[in-house]
């Protein structure tokens, strides 16, 4: 016999039809599955304690131990129940082990929110051909509905992920399949059971309630009418290909005055008008590492760490001027000869009329459409990455405690300064002028087409 799997896991949620596909497991002899071992109420099953040995203290402690207990079982093919809220600190070493199959197993969720409702209502959770069904209806909590489904969507988006990076593939299944024997003994010969010819599904346990949703639900029409507001198919998603970014610790800024504060600046933001501010009120630390920005944190206590938003359409501008202005050559180069933005020679550049510049930076607008949407062979820089994803990255080290907008500075840091325990702060430099063509009704469009997220994130508005 080949047995290309030595354990399996069973990701599942509540009501998805798990107890049927662990006793149709179970029924397969050198096949065990032990339950929702990592259930944080319970060892396996309800009123249970105690699992291969190990008590529910001793597991707490440490959920490796049980682990390893459940597929120490030589010649045999064992395995458990792990849903989205169950022990975390055993998910890597479950999605690291080749040898572990992963089942996956889906149920609509409007089903499965039902079905946990009445049983939690009758505490019938199981049910055979000799019981009777407890008579009840739910009641339909959209709140309650939309954080538990979005939970369990994010899980499953999560073990979707781990499988797809690892290179390893999953066996799906629906509620409706766990009757079907066809499917049962292909799940057994994907798990390596092919000397079963066939694998019938448990029989000991009945659908609880058979009946129209409208029969168990009692607020059926408003159920319908939030599922309706509801967007499945996330047509209203603003389509995001740009890629990620990291923490950049090496261009926050560590201020002494008051309790401290670092400033973490998005790159083409007003930076240098906010680091003025800084050096105004006392020394400044640069070149952090992830290891000193943490002890610089520790002797700080009380500090604040804060970035400042830059509306998009003079971001870009900034982005654009600098990139006339820079020594990058090499760069407008491409621009000129692959990416649509006929910039005149170099030598020229200096000397452009605004009308010009108009033009030239509508056509470098749409340029940034394209390469944050992953169009373009450009890397995206930081300079004109969008700030939702710089902000992200920023997230992936430690979120800043306060994410102020160019245009508030003025009352924003006497208030951030205060609440950072310094008394007399400096006052802000005179911000840098922009021209006056930004106003334009076209540039003004092609900015929010390029940065469509940052508009729908923070609130901008069209004109700055």
């Amino acid at each position: 016999m080949t047995q290309p799997f030595r354990s399996f896991v069973i990701f599942a949620e509540m009501r998805t039809g798990s107890n049927l596909l662990e006793a149709t497991l179970n029924g397969v002899k050198r096949v065990t599955c032990f339950g929702e071992a990592f259930n944080p109420y319970m060892m396996g099953w309800p009123d249970k304690t105690e699992l291969k040995g190990i008590t529910m203290a001793e597991r707490d402690a440490d959920p490796h131990r049980l682990l390893a207990a459940i597929f120490d079982k030589p010649n045999h093919l064992p395995g458990f129940r792990y849903f989205h809220d169950h022990d975390p600190r055993v998910f890597d070493a479950i999605m690291e082990d080749r040898a572990c199959a992963k089942i996956v197993l889906t149920r609509n969720p409007v089903d499965s929110y039902v079905s946990t409702a009445l049983a939690r209502a009758t505490n019938q959770w199981k049910l055979n051909e000799t019981e009777t069904p407890i008579p009840a209806a739910a009641r339909f909590d959209a709140e309650e509905f939309r954080q538990v489904t979005g939970e369990i969507e994010a899980f499953q988006l999560k073990v979707l992920h781990r499988l797809q990076v690892t290179g390893q593939a999953g066996f799906w299944l629906g509620y409706e399949d766990l009757r079907d024997a066809e499917v049962m003994t292909g799940l057994l010969h994907w798990l390596g059971r092919t000397d079963l010819e066939r694998v019938e599904p448990a029989n000991d346990q009945v659908p609880q309630n058979p009946r129209e949703l409208a029969e168990k639900v009692e607020n059926f029409d408003e159920m319908q009418a939030e599922l309706a507001r509801l967007d499945p198919f996330m047509l209203r998603k603003i389509p995001n290909f740009e890629p990620r970014k990291g923490p950049a610790v090496p261009s926050f800024l560590g201020a002494e005055a008051g309790k401290g504060l670092i400033f973490m600046p998005i790159k083409g933001g007003p930076s240098d008008s906010v680091v003025r501010w800084l050096r105004a009120m006392g020394e400044v630390s640069a070149d952090f590492n992830q290891n000193s920005l943490r002890q610089w944190k520790r002797q700080h206590v009380g500090h604040r760490s804060f970035t400042v938003l830059r509306h998009p359409l003079l971001r870009a501008w900034a982005a654009f001027d600098s990139l006339l202005r820079g020594r990058n050559a090499e760069l407008r180069q491409i621009l000129r000869d692959i990416h649509r933005v006929a910039l005149p020679p170099d030598a020229e550049l200096a000397a452009m009329e605004d009308s010009r510049k108009a033009e030239l930076f509508a056509a470098f607008l749409d340029f940034l459409r394209r390469n944050l949407n992953a169009q373009t062979t450009l890397p995206c820089y930081p300079g004109w990455a969008s700030q939702s994803e710089v902000l992200a990255g920023f997230a992936r080290f430690g979120a800043p405690d306060m994410v102020l907008r160019e245009s508030d500075l003025p009352r924003d840091l006497s208030w951030l300064a205060a609440s950072a325990g310094i008394r007399a702060p400096a006052d802000l430099p005179d911000p840098e002028p922009f021209p006056d063509f930004l106003n334009e009704q076209e540039l003004r469009g092609a900015a929010k087409k390029a940065y469509l997220r940052d508009y729908v994130a923070f609130g901008f508005g069209g004109q700055p």
